[in-house]
């Protein structure tokens, strides 16, 4: 009487589901129960929008200056991912200008908040602040990479996998990759292309595949190892030591994604 052999492949499938599940699952309930707890506004009519004033009257700053900011979404978006923005000012200019790609109405919003508003009440974190020379170069680059920004009509947003605001945000900064950035691995959307990829990540220090932003492997100098599954991203950020926890964002040293500057003056 012969002895059945035991197939590998169920043993293998168990486990790359419990590899998914601690990778990917296991947080995203933490941030879940953490969010339950610590609670937050409920409606947009009952958040906080406010500026945080960390940036002084535009006439005040005569050099030129970008930002990019992110802060955590609302509701139980908030769970799983941040909502990103661009601010400019050229030199000189006489007021901040704010993009924002929002879901209603027609995608594209300038000035909709303050430049330093909070949003859905969470104070926002910088992802990269030039100022100076190196901004006024770079801010025809961004004006023209938001002229041309493909998904600027009414209808194009999506929530999941994109475009949403973070693929916008994403689309910004490979126009301008000199400045050796990356989004916060929680800005779901960031990585969303109408097509697979397969190439140099968007800061050129790396290479990437991705299929449709909803699953993706990258490397690199800034990006650092991630790995996608459904638009939330696992990783090392081996530049600035620290690890990328779905739902959390990066977690290191410095409690920040990898930035040009840490702080808003």
């Amino acid at each position: 009487m012969q002895t059945a052999v035991r197939s590998p492949r169920r043993p293998r499938r168990k486990s790359l589901m419990l590899a998914i599940l601690a990778l990917f699952l296991l947080p995203i309930a933490a941030r879940a129960a953490l969010y339950a707890y610590e609670g937050g506004p409920g409606t947009w009519r009952n958040a906080d929008w406010s500026s945080i004033g960390s940036l002084p009257a535009a006439t005040a700053h005569p050099e030129a200056r970008v930002l990019i900011l992110s802060g955590r979404t609302g509701g139980w978006k908030g769970v799983l991912s941040v909502h990103s923005w661009v601010v400019i000012k050229p030199q000189n200019a006489s007021a901040w200008r704010r993009y924002d790609v929002v879901g209603w109405g027609n995608p594209v919003r300038v000035n909709g908040w303050a430049p330093d508003g909070r949003w859905f009440g969470d104070r926002p974190r910088v992802v990269a602040d030039l100022r100076g020379a190196e901004a006024a170069a770079l801010i025809p680059k961004i004006e023209a990479a938001i002229k041309e920004y493909r998904f600027a009509n009414y209808g194009d947003y999506r929530i999941w996998p994109g475009p949403n605001s973070n693929t916008f945000v994403a689309t910004v900064l490979r126009a301008i990759p000199e400045i050796g950035v990356t989004m916060p691995p929680n800005a779901l959307g960031r990585d969303f292309r109408p097509w697979p990829y397969a190439g140099l990540t968007d800061s050129g220090t790396g290479v990437e595949a991705s299929l449709w932003g909803v699953l993706g492997v990258k490397l690199g100098w800034v990006e650092g190892v991630e790995l996608n599954f459904l638009g939330l991203v696992a990783g090392l950020d081996l530049r600035n030591p620290g690890v990328k926890v779905p739902g959390f964002g990066r977690i290191g040293f410095d409690g920040l994604t990898a930035t040009a500057a840490p702080l808003l003056k």
